[in-house]
């Protein structure tokens, strides 16, 4: 995998043992190209997988990153992709080692961006965007962002999150949710 674009654009990040379903490069590029410049943005990255997403958030100006992947045999791969943000942009990603559903639990922080990637087989994707919204892990106008299979609808609205936007890539779909103060 490769990453796609601002100041790491073209470096290789290794995958890692296990079952993984990295996000495309086209898809992962798409997506940054709608969220635009990150600079001064949080970005949280659920099921990790590799890190990729992460080094991307990292790499397009995103100023605090953190991580999360469940899966034991993926840290040491993890935290040798995310070493180069701080070798070379001297910029730290966060990683936590649990069930991402335990982490959004215990969370206290609010994020700008939080990126959803779970196995296409994972039935709770409603839950997690619920899970953002019951326990306010958005700052206002931030957005969670879910890449699920075609065949796994969506409702348009969960909690206080509207759909306000959604992506087609062959079989995949990525959702993007947004604070609605008025519900």
């Amino acid at each position: 995998m490769r990453i796609t674009g601002g100041e790491l654009k073209g470096r290789i990040t290794k995958c890692p043992d296990g079952i993984i379903r990295p996000a495309m490069d086209r898809m992962r590029e798409s997506v940054f190209a709608i969220l635009g410049d990150l600079s001064g943005k949080s970005f949280l990255d659920m099921f990790s997988g590799s890190g990729t997403i992460a080094i991307e958030a990292v790499s397009r100006g995103a100023e605090r990153v953190v991580l999360c992947e469940k899966d034991k045999i993926k840290v040491n791969t993890v935290l040798e992709n995310v070493s180069m943000t701080e070798k070379e942009m001297n910029k730290k990603i966060e990683c936590h080692f649990i069930a991402v559903e335990l982490f959004l639990k215990r969370c206290k922080e609010q994020f700008d961006i939080i990126f959803f990637d779970p196995p296409f087989p994972y039935k709770f994707h409603e839950d997690l965007i619920n899970i953002v919204s019951k326990n306010n892990l958005l700052k206002e106008n931030g957005l969670a962002i879910i890449h699920r299979p075609a065949e796994k609808n969506m409702k348009d609205n969960i909690g206080n999150l509207t759909k306000k936007d959604f992506r087609i890539y062959g079989r995949s779909i990525v959702d993007f949710y947004c604070k609605n103060p008025n519900l």
